[in-house]
């Protein structure tokens, strides 16, 4: 039986190598996770071009996956340097790499970058349009926004963020209510620009169906973008954002319709009390669709370290039902982040969604920690490095500053609560002089 994305051969019954794949990893029966499938609550972006991709699922019960962004821009256009970071993300295990490249030679750039890359691969197409056809961005037809989208899946993109909400009634919305800080999004400006110089609807908006019908050729997973999502914590869970989000409800449903697989995007920066109802309202109103968040970034006051704000947030957003957090780097805010960035924005987001995981119960998440804590309790150094998210830096504190015993550390010395406690367990004796 033939099928043509992931959501029809679920649907259909038809268990794909992809699958089999995800459930082993994620250890979950096979028709539990092809149930949710045929229901969109789960998707395994998968482009039928990208050869060497390791799948992964993203959505209910499973684990949260996280995402890097990088790219080749106008001031910073070393496609060696950007490689390098791929290589790094890989591995560093992170789940998917979106290529946020806005400028050169950006197709040579995707396609060496879906060539190496076995984690998932997004791109947002209206970044690269003005260079794809040297045309100024007002001066793009919808028909040449329709070529940028299915070169791109033509190339192997697993998932493409597409700014669909912001349709007119939406625009409209943003314009009574004032916000702080405007439309933040890039590629939510971009498209609000266009839409005001020409005077007309969002193409992609208008043409929803003719990009759908090129995600369902390639079995390219639609990520539903977040032109407003809230750019300070001010401008959080209001009207644009909210009006944003029931068009992206719609617009949901009917990407199901022709058997496409869908995730929402969503904010962006949002006081703490805000996320888990913000994580409520877009299953309720995306029918489960999985949920794709930016942090949320918890407070605006902290540049050059909103990798940490950020990793808050996202901690929340994942324990409340987020699916997928996209990371954010110390240079969040300030420039294009360099090797030692994109680390700590990996580092910092993994522990986010593994917090996140934790507390939501995902099966066997917790072993994890456990068998960390049974290192501890022993004492045992290389098991706890092994362990560790980061086993070089554990290891480098670790040797920096060594005990005068091995059964220690220098913050404690003999005073060590877990030497001690094992050591009078045992019966042995205590010497603290």
């Amino acid at each position: 039986m033939k099928y043509t994305t992931q959501m029809d051969a679920a649907q259909k019954g038809i268990v794909t190598r992809e699958m089999k794949i995800v459930a082993r990893k994620e250890n979950i029966d096979i028709h539990e996770l092809m149930e949710k499938m045929a229901e969109g609550k789960i998707i395994i972006p998968a482009n039928k071009n990208h050869k060497n991709l390791d799948p992964e699922g993203i959505g209910e019960g499973l684990r949260t996956k996280i995402n890097v962004n990088l790219g080749v821009s106008r001031d910073c256009n070393d496609m060696d340097i950007e490689l390098k970071k791929v290589k790094e993300a890989i591995e560093m295990r992170a789940e998917a790499i979106m290529d946020l490249s806005s400028f050169g030679k950006t197709q040579e750039f995707r396609r060496k970058l879906i060539d190496m890359s076995t984690a998932m691969v997004g791109t947002v197409p209206i970044y690269d349009a003005v260079g794809f056809h040297e045309k100024e961005l007002k001066d793009i037809t919808p028909e040449q926004f329709l070529e940028v989208i299915e070169a791109h899946a033509k190339d192997g993109v697993d998932f493409l963020t597409i700014h669909c909400g912001l349709n007119r009634k939406t625009v409209n919305t943003f314009k009574k209510h004032e916000r702080l800080t405007n439309i933040v999004s890039r590629g939510g400006s971009l498209i609000y620009t266009w839409m005001e110089f020409n005077n007309r609807e969002n193409p992609f908006y208008e043409y929803f169906d003719n990009i759908l019908d090129i995600c369902a050729e390639y079995d390219v997973t639609i990520s539903l973008g977040d032109a407003c999502r809230p750019g300070s914590i001010r401008d959080a869970t209001d009207g644009s954002q909210i009006e944003e989000l029931i068009v992206l409800g719609e617009l949901t449903k009917r990407a199901w319709e022709k058997k496409v697989q869908v995730m929402i995007e969503g904010p962006g920066h949002m006081p703490l009390n805000e996320i888990s109802a913000n994580v409520l309202l877009e299953k309720k109103l995306c029918s489960g669709a999985p949920f794709y968040v930016l942090g949320p970034i918890v407070t605006d006051i902290a540049p050059g370290y909103d990798h940490i704000t950020s990793a808050i947030g996202g901690a929340v957003a994942s324990a409340s039902g987020a699916d997928f957090l996209c990371y954010v780097t110390p240079a969040e805010h300030l420039r294009l982040p360099d090797v030692e960035d994109m680390k700590e924005g990996i580092i910092a987001t993994k522990i986010a969604a593994h917090a996140g995981d934790i507390a939501k119960g995902i099966k066997g998440v917790q072993d994890w920690d456990d068998e960390m804590s049974e290192a501890r309790r022993k004492l045992d150094w290389e098991k706890m490095f092994e362990l560790a998210i980061d086993p070089n830096k554990a290891r480098e504190y670790r040797e920096s500053s060594m005990p005068e015993l091995s059964d220690s550390c220098t913050m404690c010395g003999k005073m060590c609560a877990v030497r001690n406690m094992n050591r009078t367990m045992e019966g042995k004796e205590v010497d603290i002089l």
